[in-house]
């Protein structure tokens, strides 16, 4: 236990030159951290809470259970460092889904390979109408969403397609299967802004067991991505685990080490977290490690009081009820109006979603709760061009 603090010490930050993530993570044992945060108790809950610079002991105090009793200071303090970061806003985002093909097959997830359903992917028309329709909504900011079928949806598809929707959107960012660098700086020149890639667990023989077959079953190609990503210049990194696969308390922790290591390493990049609980959807199992309202709430405040300047997104899958109150705790970044099939927007909106939705209200009533919270949704906070001439002048 203390040999592994030690390492954890030395790693993150100050993880040594030539270091990748892979390295320090194979150091740790989920085991160990398990325990550790199990030992956490109220006092080293109080001392977190007053800590000026929070590290990673600090994290899994209030990743603890007896960080439960302490939800009020917790949000006090989360709601402080909010607006002393970010103001008042709400930045606001829809998904494109692209493509419900995949090759992968996974337990939980309505695209996996084994589901027989209806496949879809979009040609350049429906992109473009579906892209019209966001438009009209008034999004500026863009996720493209699509399974993990490199054969059909591969990296010439996602050029062509960041192309032909760069002149219309302020920000283009993509969740889409894990790429090599090459592919990542084809993009990167096309215009995307940032790429999304979830670890779903850090936990290696679950990983093992929830992925049967496809790339997808790769766990160390999957966890170097952020890495490649980085490397290939993209501005952005979209982080996370699938919540109830694990011990959340567990996988977090692994999510703010490699956080923690991205932010070291590649400091010129953003980084964005979500929260995604394992939602229904065809063929999908139940989650193994519910999270309830209250825990999710707990882990939110607890990434916004140890990373202040942190983007933390809350989706559609969460109800409309709990993303209302969660406007002030440490979100900065929510979508709306979101479908999660492809062609959802206007070709097809039967087609088979990934996953169902809970929160299905318009994007003007979400504007309308922010701004009733006393925020303001926000469409665009960059534009390219600031880009253009200086590209450290956004950091």
């Amino acid at each position: 236990m203390a040999d592994m603090t030690s390492k954890a010490a030395a790693d993150t930050p100050q993880a040594a030159a030539g270091t990748d993530f892979l390295t320090v993570f194979n150091r740790y044992s989920w085991e160990e951290v398990q325990k550790k945060i199990r030992l956490k108790t109220a006092q080293d809950v109080l001392n977190a809470l007053q800590h000026s610079r929070p590290g990673l002991e600090e994290f899994m105090a209030l990743l603890s259970v007896a960080a439960a009793g302490y939800l009020e200071p917790m949000a006090r303090k989360a709601r402080q460092l909010t607006v002393q970061r970010f103001g008042k806003t709400i930045r606001l985002f829809a998904p494109l889904y692209l493509s419900n093909k995949c090759q992968n097959i996974c337990t939980y997830c309505g695209f996996s390979l084994d589901n027989k359903i209806p496949r879809k992917t979009l040609t350049a028309l429906e992109v473009e109408a579906e892209a019209a329709i966001l438009k009209q909504y008034g999004f500026d900011q863009i996720l493209l969403v699509t399974g993990e079928a490199a054969r059909e949806v591969n990296t010439d598809y996602f050029v062509r397609t960041v192309r032909q929707l760069k002149k219309q959107f302020a920000q283009i960012s993509l969740e889409v299967q894990p790429l090599y660098e090459h592919e990542y700086k084809a993009l990167n020149e096309a215009g995307a802004y940032g790429i999304t890639v979830y670890q779903e667990t850090y936990h290696r023989a679950a990983y093992k067991q929830y992925h049967l077959r496809g790339r997808k079953a790769n766990f160390d190609f999957r966890l170097e991505t952020a890495e490649r990503a980085c490397r290939a210049g993209i501005r952005k990194i979209g982080m996370g685990v699938l919540l109830g696969l694990q011990d959340w308390r567990v996988d977090s922790f692994m999510t703010m080490l490699h956080l923690r290591f991205m932010r070291h390493r590649y400091w010129q990049t953003g980084y964005s977290l979500s929260f995604p609980r394992l939602r229904p959807a065809a063929g999908a199992l139940s989650p193994a490690f519910p999270v309830s309202d209250k825990e999710l709430l707990q882990l939110i405040l607890a990434y916004r009081i140890c990373d202040p300047d942190l983007d933390i997104s809350l989706s559609t899958r969460e109800t409309e009820t709990f993303r209302d109150h969660l406007i002030g705790l440490g979100i900065t970044t929510m979508s709306a109006g979101s479908k999660t099939n492809p062609g959802g927007y206007a070709t097809d909106s039967d087609s088979l979603e990934q996953f169902e939705i809970s929160d299905e209200r318009s994007l003007a009533t979400i504007c309308q709760v922010i701004q009733q919270a006393g925020y303001d949704p926000v469409f665009k906070d960059w534009d390219l061009a600031l880009a253009a001439g200086n590209s450290d002048a956004y950091f």
